[in-house]
């Protein structure tokens, strides 16, 4: 569901990253900075949604395909302004480095994804469902029902913004008409996975879970290496075996315009369009070895490709401490000035 500058005209991309940055500032003012261990957790969660992410599943029937996005699984370990702030960070490294997505529509993937998912469908949903004791089948439903609420909203986003930026090839009833079908099976997907991940959690270290957590609980190293360890065998071996179908906005658009618009020929389209050109230092990579090694037969991962989700892994892991850190010093900040 990763937008390109394509889909947005520069005052709807410049409205969305304009609330995109509000919103990433008050998040950072409310994560929980008396857990010591929320800046690590932030890093190595955000390396494995990132990983996550680059393993497309494909949607039987229709030809197309969806990943787990990790939102409402965010939410649940870290808290939805952590989760957030973490979101970005993977949003933020896959359009610099891999042209996943625009610069311009960064905003509105923030928005998407992050947001509609952290500060709607997680409390919400999420919340009343899972209850203060998050296990069995509560967990289930509550998984699956706050994905599905997050991807239907996401994908609802997706449809307005379009439509506002004036994208005529994308009719507002036709285009939610596939989009929204479509995510609602990506949304069941996502709900059994982050089901199956939470209830790990739930066994092996229920501290971990934002619904109960005490004040200032301790992440143990031991959950921090199961994820940093997950993250690794899923960005350098699982990735490359991901579906090679369109995911679901792009099966969506071809479906109705026969193709991605082409993007605007204004000054703001063409700049950001260089500058990512100029960033997107792993996106060929990813390209040249994704065709190859994706055969029926399931060879073995590609080099290039595997290298590639791992060094973006570590990227967003480095980015998501640091918009921890960030986060910390908002806060610390905002203390002192409260105390003045």
């Amino acid at each position: 569901m990763h937008m390109s500058d394509a889909l947005l005209s520069p005052g709807v991309g410049g409205t969305l990253w304009g609330a995109a940055l509000v919103a990433a500032g008050g998040a950072a003012r409310r994560v929980r900075t008396a857990d010591a261990g929320v800046v690590p957790l932030m890093g190595v969660l955000g390396a494995f949604v990132f990983a996550a992410q680059m393993v497309n599943f494909a949607i039987p029937g229709t030809g197309s395909s969806g990943h787990l996005c990790g939102g409402i699984l965010l939410s649940a370990l870290l808290g939805p302004p952590a989760a957030f702030l973490v979101m970005v960070s993977v949003l933020a490294v896959q359009a610099l480095f891999f042209a996943d997505g625009g610069l311009l529509a960064l905003g509105a993937n923030a928005i998407n994804l992050g947001l509609l998912t952290c500060f709607i469908a997680y409390p919400a949903v999420f919340r009343p469902l899972a209850g203060p004791a998050p296990r069995g089948r509560r967990l289930t439903i509550a998984s699956l029902a706050a994905s599905v609420a997050a991807l239907q909203l996401g994908a609802l986003g997706v449809v307005i913004e379009t439509s506002l930026s004036g994208i005529s090839t994308l009719p507002f009833r036709s285009f939610a008409l596939l989009m929204l079908p479509l995510h609602l099976a990506i949304g069941v997907c996502e709900g059994l996975v982050t089901a199956a991940v939470l209830a790990y959690v739930w066994k092996a270290h229920p501290e971990l879970l934002a619904a109960r957590a005490a004040p200032g609980p301790q992440r143990r190293p031991s959950a921090l290496a199961v994820f940093a360890i997950a993250a690794a065998v899923t960005a350098g071996a699982l990735a490359a075996f991901a579906s090679t179908k369109p995911d679901g906005l792009e099966w969506s658009v071809a479906r109705l315009a026969g193709a991605e618009p082409r993007p605007g020929d204004g000054a703001v389209h063409r700049a950001l369009a260089t500058l990512q050109a100029r960033t997107a230092f792993l996106a060929e990579g990813v390209s040249a070895a994704a065709g190859p090694s994706r055969a029926a037969e399931q060879p073995a991962p590609a080099a290039g490709f595997s290298h590639a989700g791992l060094v973006g892994a570590g990227l967003t892991l480095v980015i998501a401490c640091a918009a921890g850190v960030a986060a910390r010093a908002a806060r610390g900040r905002s203390r002192s000035e409260r105390a003045r």
